[in-house]
């Protein structure tokens, strides 16, 4: 009979993992990183960037927020509760790592994809220390988000590995729809890299006395308006080629669903950009920014299948003597 107690199968979940368990670990990772793209966009649109004003420590005395004549208490909680989501997001990659590490059998690119997590979030804590220590610099607050999107390709692979086996790979859609789709997830890499420059440029870079982009607020805007309607159309051609070469169901579902999340992001874009950029669209677009990196990602794994998951016992598991 399974153990009804959350810590046992929390336990058993890591030490004694299933294929099931571990990519339910990786959908942690996975939504761990999206929801720190979230707070990160909070810190921001609430100017609390230099809350904690020293790095590692909170203070110059203190690791944790303590009262600060220039820094209100509120800002320094918002600043550290981003950097306390960092350690949560790294306490997951460690999990993943021992559960792909645990697996039976040992499955080699899932232990590779999974230990790339818990290294990625120690780099992302090195450019977040780059990033107080610069005071905000634009640059290094857009390279600071723009490893959130690098940490999720290792977090959306692994998601997406730990679901399928270790054939070789079966294409599932022509080479045109895949080079496609390929093409579409560099565009929307483009769109997120071209939205850290409207960040920087506009009026929510973290603190009010943080440096901006020199650019013209309202010329990055359309250049970022511009590869967003792109990306849309070429959306939209990857949808008509999925149909017209008859490509499978799930491919197309998944073509829908990020045309679905773009025309989302583009509604609130224009909503917020039409209404002086208000905070909460700012972290919602931000989040959405996020959803759409996924869908993106998990469209290009549809384009082809490794068969079914290897059957496995949890690590530590006696298997029963064959007959001779």
């Amino acid at each position: 009979m399974a153990d009804g107690n959350p810590l046992t199968r929390v336990r058993d979940a890591v030490w004694r993992p299933t294929p099931a368990s571990l990519r339910l670990l990786a959908l942690l990772g996975v939504l761990g990183n999206a929801g720190i793209i979230g707070t990160g966009g909070a810190v921001r649109v609430t100017e609390s960037g230099l809350g904690c004003p020293e790095w590692p420590k909170c203070t110059g005395d203190s690791l944790v927020p303590t009262p600060h004549p220039e820094h209100h208490a509120v800002n320094m909680a918002i600043e550290f509760g981003n950097r306390m989501l960092t350690f949560l997001v790294l306490a997951v990659g460690l999990l993943v790592f021992i559960a792909a590490l645990r697996l039976r059998p040992r499955r080699r690119d899932l232990v590779l994809l999974a230990a790339a997590q818990p290294a990625s979030v120690f780099a992302q804590a090195i450019i977040g220390g780059i990033v107080v220590l610069t005071e905000l610099h634009p640059a290094s607050v857009s390279l600071h988000f723009l490893v959130s999107p690098a940490l999720l390709i290792f977090c959306v692979a692994l998601w997406m590995r730990a679901g399928e086996g270790d054939a070789p790979p079966r294409r599932l859609t022509g080479p045109v729809l895949r080079g496609l789709s390929v093409a579409l997830c560099a565009a929307t890499a483009v769109v997120l890299v071209a939205g850290t420059v409207v960040t920087g440029t506009g009026p929510h870079a973290g603190d009010s006395e943080s440096r901006r982009y020199g650019f013209n607020i309202e010329d990055v805007t359309r250049v970022h308006s511009v590869l967003a309607w792109v990306t849309v159309a070429l959306t939209v051609v990857v949808l008509a080629a999925a149909y017209r070469t008859g490509a499978p169901a799930l491919f197309r579902r998944r073509v829908l669903v990020l045309l679905a999340v773009e025309l989302a992001q583009g509604l609130i874009g224009y909503v917020q950009y039409l209404n002086g950029v208000p905070a909460p669209l700012v972290v919602l677009h931000m989040l959405g920014a996020a959803v759409m990196w996924i869908a993106a990602l998990r469209l290009v794994f549809a384009t082809r299948e490794r068969g079914p998951v290897p059957a496995a016992a949890p690590a530590g598991a006696v298997r029963e003597p064959q007959p001779a």
